[in-house]
């Protein structure tokens, strides 16, 4: 069920074979987009709506190139921006936590899905989640990183176009819609904290940033340690903001992505919107410069 509602753009958090919140949210998404019943439960009705999109398997064989298993890797990533800033790419602590994020999983998942004695080698089929993207034929105006990153992030390139997008707090979600104010796609989210709360009001995505190094400047973040001095972080997936920044017309607030996807609804943001980054690529591909963005309480 994860992976359905994954594939089709109701995002259910980590796929772990788990219920728990961020599926339950998922399963409201669809209802809500289908005109059903929204209790968050797989009820027949429910069921019977997510029957044309289940005829792929959940859980596919997938064999490990050298372009799946390439670094760099930086190995644990210090706690200090002023370490971080030394390393040479904010990337992945090791293959598995890269190969983690490329299926939407986590590594207990992966080892799970195969054995903790399973070699990670050229070659190899490991078990993974059937998240692979349907299409891989980004647009030619985007830079060769990003599309390897997307691809490396199972992110399709069909993705639909946002009309518009609904930061809501109290479900702790982000929505997207398409044409005819149509609900196309929902991730959950982290969103602002009591000490930089969310900026409810009508604002305008203003551009993306791809791969985009992060600034830290300790005045703007109340928990910043004494001491602390201002940082340029390479890019990376394991940087403050993930893979991807969308840009709003209001300083320093952004949609991005994150280093710790497990966190996701479960903790505080400095603010701004925070998804995974499979997510937030995704949602990259559905915005344009313009498309308006309100935040609700």
């Amino acid at each position: 069920m994860q992976v359905v509602l994954d594939r089709i753009g109701f995002g259910p958090g980590i796929i772990d074979g788990h219920r728990g919140a961020s599926l339950t949210k998922a399963v409201k998404g669809f209802q809500s987009a289908n005109d059903l019943r929204v209790t968050g439960e797989l009820d027949s009705a429910t069921l019977v709506a997510l029957r044309p999109y289940a005829s792929t398997p959940g859980v596919v064989g997938v064999p490990l190139s050298r372009w799946a298993l390439a670094g760099p890797f930086v190995g644990a990533m210090p706690d200090k921006p002023e370490d971080q800033a030394k390393l040479p790419v904010m990337g992945y602590a090791d293959v598995m936590e890269k190969l983690a994020e490329r299926f939407h999983t986590s590594k207990a998942t992966l080892i799970a899905l195969n054995s903790p004695s399973t070699r990670l080698r050229v070659g190899a089929v490991i078990r993974v989640p059937n998240v692979l993207p349907s299409a891989t034929s980004y647009p030619d105006t985007l830079r060769p990183d990003w599309r390897d990153t997307l691809k490396m992030l199972s992110v399709s390139s069909a993705q639909p176009r946002a009309e518009r997008v609904v930061v809501d707090k109290s479900d702790g979600v982000l929505r997207v819609f398409g044409e005819g104010d149509k609900l196309i796609a929902q991730f959950p989210a982290t969103m602002g904290s009591v000490h930089d709360p969310l900026p409810i009001g009508k604002w305008t995505i203003q551009g993306t940033a791809y791969l985009p190094p992060f600034h830290y400047n300790p005045d703007l973040f109340w928990d910043a340690d004494k001491g602390d001095t201002k940082q340029q972080l390479k890019p990376g997936p394991n940087g403050p903001v993930g893979v991807v920044w969308m840009d709003l017309n209001k300083p320093h607030y952004g949609i991005h992505g994150t280093s710790h996807p497990e966190s996701i609804g479960r903790s505080e943001s400095h603010g701004c919107i925070r998804l995974s980054n499979w997510d937030a690529a995704r949602l990259s591909l559905m915005v344009r410069p313009g498309t308006p963005a309100v935040f609700q309480p």
